[in-house]
């Protein structure tokens, strides 16, 4: 199985006219708020910190070059062939190398897993944004390519999440600038509550083990000034090493 044709055009459509400034993005906050809060998260976690890193769902790629400093190997991958080139025009230097990829068909994930084999995984917002019947197969291909020795960090816009977005949606002058486009194309933000997003990486065969709230934030800034924060949570998934193991 894979995405649902009408996931992938909403994305290609979202990422075709997305402006290529940084930060002109809804989420596409900078690294230093991002990224470099969520790695301690998963660093206790990590069976080996040189597997290669794979930023699922990377968009145009700015959390993808935060990672490239980090770790020896960085992939940036993502559903939109659209965010894929973005990606590549905003790295010139070719921190992170970035190819297009449907994590939720089988045949996909399998095929960069034998590539790459075992890889961490990086995941910001992906699973909240598919529709419900992609969630579970989505959840299979990170098992995929995690393998037995990978992690995966999986940060997800709470269900009070929602409630913000759409007054953002409903205030007088419409949404901003920066939201719109969200609407426009037929995303869902904040469809998939912490129990459900639990529940889909148990049944792929991973094990949760660690996790709790740290809010999301947004380049989108609030009355007072401050970048807009949305109510998050994060988990860290793989498959539980033997007794004994480090």
């Amino acid at each position: 199985m894979s995405v649902s044709s009408r996931y992938r055009r909403a994305w290609e459509g979202f990422w075709g006219e997305a402006p290529e400034e940084r930060g002109a993005v809804f989420w596409d906050a900078e690294p230093e708020i991002t990224a470099a809060r969520h790695l301690p998260l998963l660093e206790p976690h990590l069976l080996a910190s040189d597997l290669p890193f794979v930023d699922l769902g990377c968009g145009n790629g700015t959390q993808t070059r935060f990672l490239a400093g980090r770790f020896p190997t960085v992939v940036g991958v993502d559903l939109a062939a659209a965010a894929v080139d973005l990606a590549r025009r905003s790295d010139p230097g070719g921190l992170a190398s970035y190819r297009r990829l449907d994590a939720a068909d089988p045949s996909e994930a399998a095929g960069l897993h034998a590539e790459f084999g075992d890889a961490n995984l990086y995941l910001r917002g992906v699973l909240h944004q598919c529709v419900a019947d992609d969630r579970q197969p989505l959840a299979d291909g990170i098992a995929t390519l995690l393998g037995s020795r990978g992690r995966a960090l999986v940060v997800e816009p709470a269900p009070a999440a929602k409630a913000v977005l759409m007054g953002l949606a409903r205030e007088p002058a419409g949404p901003s600038a920066k939201l719109a486009p969200v609407f426009r194309h037929g995303l869902t933000p904040a469809e998939a509550g912490e129990d459900e997003v639990a529940g889909h990486l148990r049944a792929a065969g991973l094990t949760v083990l660690d996790g709790g709230e740290l809010p999301l934030v947004t380049t989108e800034h609030g009355v007072d000034g401050r970048p807009l924060e949305l109510p998050a949570l994060w988990l860290v998934a793989g498959v539980s090493a033997p007794t004994g193991d480090a």
